[in-house]
């Protein structure tokens, strides 16, 4: 993408740099063996967020659910994410179900709600990522997480810039379990989405639509980035 994209713009999904088209990012993710995809979660995971124009109104999971079920029509997939749940519920209410469900693929997000109020604990929230990550990798998932985007520059967000601070430790966190136990990574802090005058929902909290648009497709670069290096192709 060029330097000189207008990241503000307002962009559809037929002709927004950050996108990949639905026709590659299965090209990219031919082959993959994953049969059973789960996402667990908070509201990121359950794909809350406003409706953008020219976008459809699918979460960032359902769209990844959609792409691999492309690649592989006997897909399975299963989204227990919930608005509002801290990583303890996560880990107490989610994670027995999600093992149940027996998936090769899980995504884990969680950790705002955490650190949402002032006082939050990362120690707490790293115990309780570190224990669902090594609950899904020792039962033989490939687990997926990303990191929380740099929103704070945009002018509409300046009531939530006491969050920044609090944002970046999770972000931490995230990045040090994913390290631990190789989990697939993908990085938003910098990611260039991040200034998109239309990118926050009226909350001020979750993305829109649009974003969630973004989401998916780098998470498909992603998972696609995993799947040649496994086949060691780079």
């Amino acid at each position: 993408m060029s330097s000189t994209t207008p990241l503000s713009a307002q962009f559809t999904e037929a002709d927004d740099p950050l996108l990949i088209s639905p026709d590659e990012a299965v090209a990219i993710l031919r082959g993959a063996p994953w049969q059973r995809f789960a996402v667990l979660g908070d509201s990121i995971a359950a794909g809350t967020g406003d409706p953008s124009p020219g976008y459809a109104s699918t979460g960032w999971a359902d769209r990844v659910a959609t792409t691999l079920s492309a690649v592989n029509p006997a897909l399975a997939y299963r989204n227990t994410g919930r608005i509002g749940a801290t990583s303890t519920q996560v880990r107490e209410r989610q994670l027995p179900g999600i093992l149940e469900f027996a998936p090769d693929l899980v995504h884990v997000s969680c950790g705002g709600n955490d650190l949402f109020e002032a006082g939050g604990d990362p120690g707490l929230l790293r115990e309780n990522l570190s224990a669902l990550v090594a609950a899904l990798t020792e039962a033989g998932a490939l687990v997926s997480v990303f990191t929380v985007a740099d929103v704070w520059g945009i002018e509409r967000m300046a009531p939530m810039r006491t969050m920044r601070t609090r944002m970046a430790a999770m972000n931490d966190v995230i990045r040090s379990v994913a390290a631990e136990y190789d989990a697939v990574l993908t990085e938003f802090w910098d990611h260039p989405v991040r200034t998109r005058a239309t990118l926050m929902s009226a909350d001020l909290i979750h993305f829109t639509k649009s974003g969630h648009a973004v989401v998916a497709s780098e998470v498909v670069r992603a998972l696609a980035r995993r799947l040649d290096r496994n086949q060691g192709t780079h």
